[in-house]
């Protein structure tokens, strides 16, 4: 909550949106992600690529990965907290109760959070989830 003064003066809690991403809101299990990989339509970019997949009726999921391709572990560690931060900022653009699968490409560690923001946005439109209104 952030606060903001109205026109006499007092303060007044101004509520942000959820922007978090919570436990229920990620895929975590190797069974999703495989589930995911064999029934799922993938949409490939330059920096990542966008799987969508139905798994089940809990909503619209995330799950992130890097393989060993892209580095070591603080490389990858980097790629995933790329990929998560720029899901997670425009997550309201995305109207869908699919499971969306983010895999991180090597070029990812080359650019910034902001070029990846724009990749995902592109792909979000291929796949047919980005909220034009949003």
């Amino acid at each position: 909550m952030t606060s903001k003064q109205d026109q006499s003066g007092s303060t007044v809690a101004e509520a942000k949106p959820d922007r978090g991403l919570s436990c229920r809101q990620r895929i975590t299990r190797t069974a999703d992600f495989r589930r995911a990989y064999d029934q799922g339509k993938r949409y490939v970019g330059k920096l990542m690529v966008l799987w969508l997949a139905v798994l089940d009726d809990s909503g619209a999921r995330l799950g992130v990965t890097a393989t060993k391709k892209i580095g070591k572990a603080n490389k990858r560690a980097r790629a995933k907290r790329l990929l998560r931060e720029a899901w997670r900022l425009n997550r309201f653009r995305f109207s869908s109760d699919k499971d969306v699968i983010l895999v991180a490409r090597r070029a990812i560690l080359n650019v910034k959070r902001q070029e990846v923001e724009a990749e995902l946005l592109i792909l979000a439109k291929r796949a047919g989830i980005y909220k034009e209104d949003g």
